[in-house]
């Protein structure tokens, strides 16, 4: 469920997530200042889908104070947290036991992409407010993720 609902990559998911105060949005932190964020500082802020917050929420009703802001989301018992190559290889292992060859921990986040700039317009926002969520300093490299669909072009020209 992370992926879809918020396009974090294994370096992301495996990073702490600090609650913005009213259970609506996170703030990835930690290591989004290295590769996964080519450098740039600060991280990114995601408002956070109902589903995610609701599981969010369950799962620090069963674990407790296991679950911090400070903590990563994905750990396991004997460790604080997983390697993000650890994270990648278990998503790869999981799409290949149900039978999705070439599917990656990373799409997720393509499907996540293409998804919002796909609905941004009617929520009344633009490609650079996709951009922004993906995480990306450059316009061009979010229309990289985004892909395109043949019957909504033909949709779009019978609207005009």
């Amino acid at each position: 469920m992370i992926h879809p609902k918020t396009g974090l990559v294994p370096t992301c998911a495996t990073s702490p997530i600090a609650d913005e105060g009213n259970k609506r949005s996170f703030r990835a932190v930690g290591s989004t200042h290295n590769k996964a964020s080519k450098g740039r500082a600060g991280g990114r802020t995601i408002p956070l889908h109902r589903e995610l917050a609701d599981a969010l929420i369950a799962l620090k009703t069963a674990r407790g104070n296991e679950v911090r802001p400070d903590h990563p989301v994905i750990y396991s018992e004997r460790a604080r947290g997983y390697s993000p190559n650890a994270v990648a290889i278990w998503f790869r292992t999981r799409y290949r036991e149900i039978g999705l060859e070439g599917a990656s921990s990373h799409s997720g986040r393509r499907t996540f992409i293409t998804a919002i700039a796909k609905k941004i317009t009617e929520a009344g926002g633009s490609l650079r407010d996709v951009q922004e969520m993906a995480g990306h300093s450059s316009l061009s490299m979010t229309q990289r993720y985004i892909q395109g669909d043949s019957a909504a072009k033909r949709n779009v020209i019978g609207l005009i």
